[in-house]
């Protein structure tokens, strides 16, 4: 049996593709409303599968065209984060037969599927191994700066993360690295080409560099929605982090922020020596910036895309302190008030600092100068 599925979110489209394929179906996909009238014609499915939130032609469109201009009976299935009870009701009322509130985990998508189409054309598959694989309502770039970490590069948990959320595209980038770290991101790659990629910087110039040529990276890329950034060490959590995309996603903020500020009920550890030159590195942050924020350098953040350009065409003043000099760029670009309205900072469940971290003490010390530096160009 044939299925059309029809949406402009590529990650999203090319999971169930997969999964629809392992299932013993034949597929064909569409990126535009316009894409898929053509191929419903070309490909004459089974069943079709549509988004609604399109930008060229909505997937209700689409419905009208197959049931209006076609008179097809041709199964429809709407697959969409729109939850708006009048839209769901139209597309009923134009003839759809099911329609599936993202996130959906493909193990539903197969089910309601069998029941439309019947069990003929599935094969026997362990339906245990995508239990928790979710087709997501938006899509996030994630950049992981990366200097000489193929020793502690956590594989698993970044092969297990890009399998199971199929909305996220995790992009990693080696700034330069002298050990095997490049030869480490392309194996990551090559098994997860969809959803892992490479950015290749081959001088290192330093987590803010590195950081910034991976952002304008993704913002090529329309399908994703928010851009965010994490530590390769993974000191936060990938939970944590999908908890920041969901504040992000649930309110009017423009930025949402990790924060490792010690609460109870976290899991927050630091070496003592650290903590106390953590601390008073954040005093001074907070008074050269005058906005109430606890922790601007957590390596944990997400934004919405149309801030990218505004905020990381230009290049950064320091190697380290960049996140300091978004925050300021957010104040200088839309005045204190309203920047301390559009960031979030949401304290992490766990931060746990990894060994091996490429911040010395010494280094440290030169933040102190660093930050003057920051405080003068940015007045």
């Amino acid at each position: 049996m044939k299925i059309l599925a029809i949406d402009d979110q590529q990650l999203i489209l090319m999971s169930l593709k997969k999964r629809l394929m392992e299932l013993g179906y034949a597929v064909a996909t569409a990126s535009s409303g316009k894409e898929g009238i053509d191929q419903f014609d070309a490909f004459k499915p089974d069943l079709v599968i549509v988004d609604i939130n399109m930008p060229d032609m909505s997937g209700l469109e689409v419905v009208k065209y197959i049931r209006g201009e076609k008179k097809s009976g041709t199964p429809l299935l709407v697959m969409s984060g729109n939850t708006n009870e009048d839209v769901i009701m139209n597309g009923f009322d134009l003839g759809i037969d099911d329609y599936m509130k993202k996130p959906v985990s493909l193990n539903e998508v197969a089910a309601r599927i069998r029941r439309i189409l019947g069990d003929g054309a599935l094969k026997a598959t362990n339906t245990a191994q995508t239990s928790s694989r979710m087709l997501q309502e938006y899509c996030v770039g994630v950049v992981i700066p990366c200097y000489n970490e193929a020793e502690r590069l956590s594989e698993v948990d970044f092969k297990n993360f890009a399998h199971k959320n199929l909305g996220y595209h995790l992009c990693f980038v080696n700034d330069g690295s002298t050990d095997n770290t490049l030869t480490v991101l392309k194996e990551l790659h090559q098994e997860y080409p969809d959803t892992i990629s490479v950015y290749d910087c081959a001088k290192n110039g330093g987590k803010a560099e590195a950081v910034r040529q991976g952002v304008l990276h993704l913002v090529k890329d329309t399908q994703l929605d928010y851009i965010g950034y994490l530590d390769a060490d993974l000191s936060t959590d990938f939970r944590d982090f999908d908890d920041l995309v969901k504040t992000l996603r649930a309110s009017d903020f423009k930025i949402v922020s990790g924060s490792r500020m010690s609460r109870m009920g976290a899991d927050i550890t630091k070496e003592s020596a650290r903590k106390i030159i953590s601390k008073t590195i954040n005093l001074i942050i907070r008074s050269i910036l005058r906005m109430p924020f606890n922790d601007t350098q957590c390596g944990a953040k997400v934004m919405r895309r149309e801030l990218i350009v505004p905020l990381f065409t230009n290049t950064f003043i320091t190697r380290w302190l960049f996140d300091v000099e978004i925050f300021m760029r957010m104040r200088k670009r839309y005045g204190k008030q309203s920047a301390q309205k559009m960031i979030c900072e949401q304290p992490l469940k766990r931060w746990i600092h990894a060994d091996g971290s490429k911040l010395s003490m010494k280094d440290s010390v030169k933040i102190v100068g660093q930050l003057a530096k920051i405080a003068f160009h940015y007045s």
